[in-house]
């Protein structure tokens, strides 16, 4: 009866699990890595950008966005929407075409489904570069596609069947027939640079080559009705609206006006140099817009001078006599323009400028006189300085949430007031159910908070820290405003929202960092108290609170000698940062009132700060310490430096000699292990039956253990390994810690050699709290057995729950802990889970990590899991990533293995050092420089995009768009469900099985689309094709793109191990 007993508990347990535990690999936010190419679509007001990885997004109205990624793993060179249907083409650099459409799922969400693909075959016996196409243009009728390729012809095929229409193909014979015959024997064709149509006239097209001849052809006649003669090479032309002009810029740096008239040759009415006289660069797009002023708006790309500014990448605007040069600060790919002109209209009217750059995409107001940059509500880089750290802060108060996006209000002042440009589509996603915030620190010495509650990132405040010290940054310059004798006009353009204002113009992307001794390494925000603490590279500590107004103040550093003046040790890194020592003006938002400076000055690997007793504590590779910065004292200091530790007194910037020590010493391992497996056995010999029959045994003594669960072996490790001292986590409880009888505050410190420092506070009372001095005493210490890094450090109560955070059970969001049970402390190393009793420290349980293949611990966080069935029943857990990118779900207290999802790629390494775990069971990682993936382990907060885009009526306006939700797609509040009540019983039902299908394929797409590795990129194609019989790939706007359900089958490439 047991038995059976038993087996119905497991199964009642697994259905609990399904509930409670679901991976979802949800959105990505950030930047696109690596972009390659740009459109936009007038009538649907969409934007879509492709990238060299094969993938590409489309994009609209802020959390419109819909993902798809080409089974070549060729780089996108151009994208088009066709005309008037909800279609696009792509053209990928292995010179291959792919038709893509606009569908509705079954849900009613949009999606992107690819039709058809088409390659433009040659003559046998043609060389490749006859067929390759170097320009696409869509007919304005829908029907055909026009390809101009290097060969100098352009081909005619239909769509969407892409069948070749040869008798239409304009060929060099039929374009030279009415050229002059010098102009002919001069030059030859060259390779099709431009296809333009006719605005007026659908049956003229202007045919652009590289040796500067430009034809207009007429599609009826099959002829050529004038001959542009240009006498430089060729990089584009565009049409004026009346379709009475035309302009085409050229490789010298200039741009050519030509008539379109009853004369065959005609000749150009302006020939114009913009940064002349000198030789500039060639301008490979240009663009002419009229205005209902009459005074067109001239925009192209490059065209600076050579020699002074041939670094530079500019996008100009010439309006009448005013002309500007927008520098940007990375490659700028691709722009167009967005007018408010209708089709039928005689003007273009442009409204705004949209550049892609290859770090940042940038719009810019032309209807505001100063041309102001427009704020970005998605696309933001988040790289604008590199990433070095993150932190997640959930259920913001609304006060303070409130007060941070007032701060960064005041950042914005430099932005346009129009609205986003780009607004097509609308989505259907529910109103996030509470406020999140995401924390990013960068080398440059900032932090930048984001809104992380729902489907975009959205910036609301920047934080810097480079004002509090001395260091060779000029922020006095105004690079804004070009001066009025300054040629060529350029102006740096704010691309990233919230740009430092303090008089200097600086552009969004900026790798480059002042001093690389700024760089932010730790963050930790209490959002009860509004307090902040930073850690930096060079030993700084940071303490601020918010401020709504602007002060004028000094910053009080103390110094901490962590060495405690020990002689035998001397630091050969960089030198600390020094403070200002005046006033120092400080914006409204977070202000430091106090700093700490390590010395030596080593980077800061830990951080704590407890807001309720007004304490911080930090650590560095040789140790760790406690600061009041109540009364800006330091309280203790630990030394935690074994005689070994010699490398964690070099830093980061010296230790050229250490890895060649390293590496010479792995030579002689090597050598040595070589050499032995030369040595021969000597028969008869007695040593050699020994290691026999050891090794026997050895072999026995393995089954026996196979028969139990699989643990890898737990192997000490020597206390003469390097960093030992490195102090990995640091903990502030109110525990238990020398006797039953009273609890206490207290202070736990872990180190990389396995040790556990526990000290006991003794805090004043709140009446004498300035008055008497905090005090510390060590009360306990810890040694692990296999001296393994200490990666956290928690303590439950009586209950077995977390204790709470820093004011939050007196702020009544959390039940006060139980002190009467006995406390039990959780020491997790790198390899073990290990729950000790308070406060005799005696061990109650532990768990080894479950895998054979060395998987270690990288992060580890308690979360919260709610079940997706019952709102009542909720279960606290460890959230845990190894260095192989799985995601374990450990039980609290009994530390049981729950579920194991495959989440990040082990070879990874950055991505798996950059996740940040959230208190909701989700959580973030770099998938590039530029990226975050955000994935979920619960199923109740999945956040995805849900949009539709409606083609059939409309194309996309508002009318159509309000038709849609009035026909039943209403988002109710509160709900994560947003389709047709008829569908909602079905798709739940779907998502309780576990439905593994196209949405498993979407995300390992996402995960790996921006990645520029081939050999990663053929692997990830073979596995998806020998995973899918189908040829057709989807890619969903909605939200099952990675569901990896909890059942009792498990499916190919998922790993999971369950547990009670």
């Amino acid at each position: 009866m047991k038995r059976f007993r038993r087996h119905g508990n497991e199964l009642h347990r697994e259905r609990i699990k399904q509930d409670l535990f679901q991976f979802n690999k949800t959105v990505e936010h950030g930047f696109p890595h690596q972009p390659s190419a740009l459109a936009y679509s007038p009538s649907l007001q969409l934007m879509a950008i492709g990238s060299r990885s094969g993938a590409f997004k489309i994009y609209g109205a802020p959390e419109v966005e819909i993902m798809a990624l080409h089974d070549e793993t060729a780089a996108v060179t151009q994208i088009h929407f066709l005309p008037e249907q909800g279609q696009l083409v792509t053209l990928l650099d292995d010179n291959s075409l792919h038709l893509w459409k606009l569908k509705k799922s079954s849900d009613g969400l949009s999606m992107l489904k690819r039709e058809s693909h088409f390659e433009l075959k040659g003559q046998p016996g043609a060389p490749p570069s006859v067929t390759t196409i170097t320009v696409v243009l869509p007919h304005s009728s829908g029907d055909v596609l026009f390809l101009g390729t290097e060969g100098g012809c352009v081909f005619v095929v239909e769509q969407p069947s892409f069948r070749e229409q040869e008798a239409r193909t304009i060929t060099h014979e039929a374009v030279l027939q009415n050229v002059p015959d010098d102009y002919r024997s001069r030059r030859s064709l060259g390779s099709v640079e431009a296809l333009q149509e006719n605005p007026r006239n659908p049956q003229q097209i202007l045919v652009g080559y590289s040796r500067g001849l430009v034809i207009l052809w007429d599609l009826q006649a099959s002829q050529a009705t004038h001959h542009f003669l240009g006498d430089q090479q060729l990089e584009s032309v565009a049409w004026q609206r009346d379709g009475r002009q035309i302009i085409s810029s050229h490789s010298d740096g200039s741009f050519h006006q030509w008539p379109v008239s009853n004369d065959r040759l005609p000749q150009p009415l302006e020939k114009t140099v913009p940064y002349g006289p000198y030789p500039c660069k060639a301008i490979p797009k240009i663009t002419w817009l009229a205005t209902k002023q009459r005074t067109p708006f001239i925009i192209f790309k490059g065209g600076m001078p050579r020699a002074s500014y041939g670094d530079r990448h500019c996008v100009s605007v010439l309006h009448g006599s005013k002309q500007i040069a927008f520098d940007f600060t990375s490659r700028v790919i691709d722009f167009f323009v967005v007018d408010e002109g209708g089709s039928e209209s005689d003007c273009d009217d442009p409204s705004a400028l949209v550049v892609l750059a290859e770090e940042e995409l940038v719009a810019i107001d032309l209807k505001t006189p100063s041309w102001p940059v427009i704020q970005s509500p998605y696309l933001i880089p988040l790289h604008c300085s590199a990433i070095t750290c993150s932190h997640h802060v959930s259920n913001i108060p609304i006060k303070l949430w409130e007060r941070i996006i007032a701060a960064g209000s005041k950042q914005m002042t430099h932005y346009s007031s129009k609205p986003w440009p780009i607004d097509g589509g609308y989505s259907t996603a529910p109103e996030p159910l509470q406020r999140d915030l995401l924390l990013t620190g960068h080398e440059d010495g900032t932090i930048r908070f984001w809104d992380a509650s729902g489907v975009c990132l959205k910036p609301l405040y920047k934080l810097s820290t480079v004002n509090v010290f001395v260091t060779d940054a000029d922020h006095n310059d105004n690079l804004n405003q070009p001066a009025e004798d300054e040629w060529p006009p350029l102006r740096k353009v704010h691309g990233c929202a919230l740009a430092l204002k303090c008089g200097v113009s600086v552009g969004c992307f900026d790798p480059y960092s002042d001093d690389p001794r700024l760089g932010i390494q730790k963050i930790h925000l209490c959002k009860y108290s509004s307090h902040l603490a930073v850690a930096g590279t060079a030993g700084q500590v940071l303490v601020m609170e918010l401020n709504d107004e602007a002060v004028d103040q000094t910053v009080v550093c103390t110094l901490v000698d962590i060495l405690q003046d020990q002689d035998t040790f001397k630091w050969k890194g960089h030198e600390r940062l020094n403070p200002h020592e005046d006033l120092v003006h400080f914006p409204a938002g977070f202000q430091p009132f106090a700093l700490v400076q390590c010395q030596p000055p080593a980077v800061v690997t830990s951080l704590a700060l407890h807001t309720e007793w007004k304490l911080v504590t930090f650590g560095t590779s040789h140790g760790f310490g406690l600061y009041d910065y109540q009364q800006k004292r330091s309280v203790m200091v630990r030394c935690t430096l074994h005689p070994s530790d010699q490398l964690a007194l070099e830093g980061p910037l010296s230790r050229v000699k250490s890895i060649k020590k390293s590496l010479r010493q792995s030579f002689r391992r090597i050598r040595g292990t070589r050499v032995s497996g030369r040595k021969r056995t000597v028969p008869g010999n007695g040593a050699a039956k020994v290691q026999e029959a050891n090794a026997r045994l050895d072999r026995e003594a393995l089954n026996e253990m196979e028969l139990a669960p699989v643990q890898r072996r737990i192997e000490a490790r020597s206390a003469d390994d390097s960093f030992t001292g490195f102090v990995r986590s640091l903990y502030f409880a109110d525990s238990f810690v020398r006797d039953g009888s009273y609890h206490e505050p207290s202070l736990w410190a872990g180190t990389n050699g396995g040790t556990v420092f526990a000290y006991a506070i003794h805090v004043p009372p709140v009446e004498r709290r300035m008055e008497e001095p905090v005090t510390a005493s060590q009360a306990k210490e810890i040694q692990l057995m296999h001296r393994a890094p200490v990666i956290g450090i928690f303590i439950l109560d009586g209950r077995g729950v977390l204790l709470p955070e820093p004011l939050e059970a007196a702020h009544d969001l959390s039940k006060s802990p139980d002190m009467h049970g006995n406390h039990m402390l959780l020491v997790i190393s790198e390899e073990q889970f290990k729950m000790f009793t308070l406060p005799k420290i005696s061990t109650k349980t532990k768990l080894k990590l479950t895998a054979m293949e060395g998987s270690r611990v990288r992060k580890v966080s308690v979360a919260n899991f709610s079940s997706s069935r019952a709102e009542d029943y909720s279960e606290n857990g460890l959230l845990v990533l190894t260095n192989l990118g799985d995601v374990q779900v450990i039980s609290l207290p009994t530390l049981r293995n729950q579920v194991r999802y495959e989440c990040i790629r082990k070879e990874d390494v950055s991505g798996i050092a950059s996740c940040v775990f959230t208190k909701s069971g989700q959580g973030f990682y770099l998938i590039s420089p530029s990226e975050f993936e955000r994935f979920s382990v619960s199923p109740k907060w999945v956040v995805v995009p849900r949009c539709i885009i409606d083609i059939d009526e409309g194309l996309g306006t508002r009318t159509s768009q309000q038709k849609i939700l009035q026909d039943g797609l209403v988002t109710k509040p509160n709900s994560r469900e947003t389709v047709p009540s008829q569908q909602k019983y079905e798709l739940s039902r779907q998502a309780s099985a576990g439905s593994e299908g196209d949405g498993k394929k979407a995300v390992e797409i996402m995960e790996h689309a921006l990645l520029n590795d081939e050999r990663v990129l053929l692997e990830i194609q073979s596995t998806l094709e020998s995973e899918s019989a189908s040829t057709d790939r989807l890619s969903f706007g909605h939200l099952n793109r990675n569901s990896k359900n909890v059942a009792g089958v498990q499916s190919q490439g998922q790993r999971m191990i369950n547990g009670d």
